[in-house]
């Protein structure tokens, strides 16, 4: 497999800080993906949520030959308040026999959470209950997503034995996951500040200062709001039976600690979960090295091709 379109948007790739507000002198590279791929049928814009919020929407690309796909689903970061489905940096997998969506999600400007989880919940149902027609193998889904995305990507993987947050249509099909690859996701809102001491970017904020993009996310103090911080936190749904996970992090990221990929890591093997922890020495908020398409691609294979 040629790994360049896979591991390409690694590279200095900034992602919307979790702690406050983004700055905005800083600027964000968006990965430049192609969006025409020769041997790609790409469908884009479709509603996974019939008359939903515009939000509601995924981008589904298909190799132009081959049954059964197994299928990829990208999730963008973007702190919960930004980032899109374009350009996916998954979408160099769809040359390699694979299935790629990308999707969208209701921001915390829209809906607080569980709204996000819901949504992403709801798009697998959706890809599972149109498999046929697509091509896609329905027992073989992997998500993929960075930051905030990994953030749900973790909760997809430990929540597939969890209904309380499938809602809406589809309910027929299930919203479980079987791989998931989580790019330095949080993954307990409240020991990222008790780490961290609430001192991880400029100007940082305390978790029930309304500045804090945790504070919009769940809609109030956290302190005030324990119960639904819980039900947020990965961390919180792993059993025994859960999708495997590769994490990634870098031990420099002054923006999500790598305590939080520590804490799942070590949660998923008390559990006896299969996880990787893959920490890139010196990088920040991003990954750099080639390696890390080859990691991505190696882990996808070994879980979701026959």
């Amino acid at each position: 497999m040629k790994y360049t379109l896979i591991a390409f948007s690694f590279v200095a790739f900034v992602f919307a800080t979790i702690g406050a507000e983004p700055n905005p002198k800083t600027k964000l590279a968006a990965p430049q993906a192609p969006q025409q791929i020769p041997g790609v049928i790409a469908q884009r814009d479709i509603a996974y949520v019939s008359n939903g919020h515009e939000r509601q929407k995924l981008d589904l690309f298909l190799p132009e030959k081959g049954e059964n796909l197994p299928l990829i689903v990208w999730i963008h970061g973007g702190g919960w308040v930004g980032g899109s489905k374009e350009n996916p940096p998954a979408l160099g997998f769809a040359k390699n026999g694979y299935a790629v969506a990308s999707i969208n999600y209701r921001f915390s400007q829209h809906a607080i959470y569980p709204a996000q989880i819901e949504d992403c919940k709801a798009a697998i149902r959706w890809l599972r209950a149109n498999a046929a027609k697509n091509r896609i193998n329905p027992d073989k889904i992997g998500v993929w997503g960075a930051s905030a995305g990994g953030h749900l990507v973790a909760l997809l993987g430990t929540t597939g034995d969890v209904k309380d947050f499938d809602k809406g249509q589809n309910l027929d099909r299930s919203s479980r996951v079987q791989a998931v690859c989580d790019v330095f996701g949080p993954t307990d809102f409240l020991e990222y500040y008790n780490y961290a001491n609430a001192k991880l970017v400029d100007d940082a904020v305390l978790p029930d200062d309304p500045k804090s993009l945790l504070f919009r996310l769940v809609g109030g103090k956290l302190s005030e709001k324990k119960d639904v911080v819980a039900k947020a936190n990965p961390i919180t749904f792993v059993t025994q039976g859960d999708a495997p996970f590769l994490i990634m992090h870098g031990d420099k990221d002054p923006l999500v600690p790598l305590h939080q990929s520590e804490l799942l890591e070590k949660a998923l093997k008390k559990a006896d979960v299969p996880v990787t922890l893959y920490v890139e020495k010196g990088s920040g908020h991003g990954l750099r090295s080639p390696d890390v398409g080859k990691m991505v691609a190696e882990f996808f294979k070994k879980h979701l091709k026959p």
